[in-house]
């Protein structure tokens, strides 16, 4: 079982750049919205390419996907967990309940 973050805690560590946020959804959908300075890898893609996207195996990482039915970003922070890395965390209801909330959200 992975460790969840809330919205309030989450909002506070990424208004402090306490966390590295990681989008676990494909290209396009990121591409048209993502939380504030989030970085993107797929769980496809993460044993190939987490050591480039989180170079830092210590730093506390958050993953997301779309709400909590979407297991993307449950399955990236297990993944990233078997990986090595020591501090991750998911925000289970995912980008879905930022915007409910009116939070700001980016688009690359």
């Amino acid at each position: 079982m992975t460790t969840t973050i809330g919205r309030d805690d989450l909002r506070a560590a990424i208004e402090t750049a306490a966390v590295t946020v990681v989008d676990a959804l494909p290209a396009a959908p990121y591409r048209a919205r993502h939380l504030p300075g989030a970085l993107n890898l797929v769980v496809d893609d993460a044993p190939d390419h987490a050591a480039e996207v989180l170079p830092d195996r210590d730093a506390p990482v958050v993953t997301y996907s779309t709400n909590a039915v979407c297991g993307r970003g449950e399955a990236l922070a297990a993944l990233l967990g078997e990986l090595g890395y020591r501090d991750v965390r998911v925000y289970a209801d995912g980008i879905e309940d930022r915007v409910a909330a009116g939070l700001p959200v980016e688009a690359a």
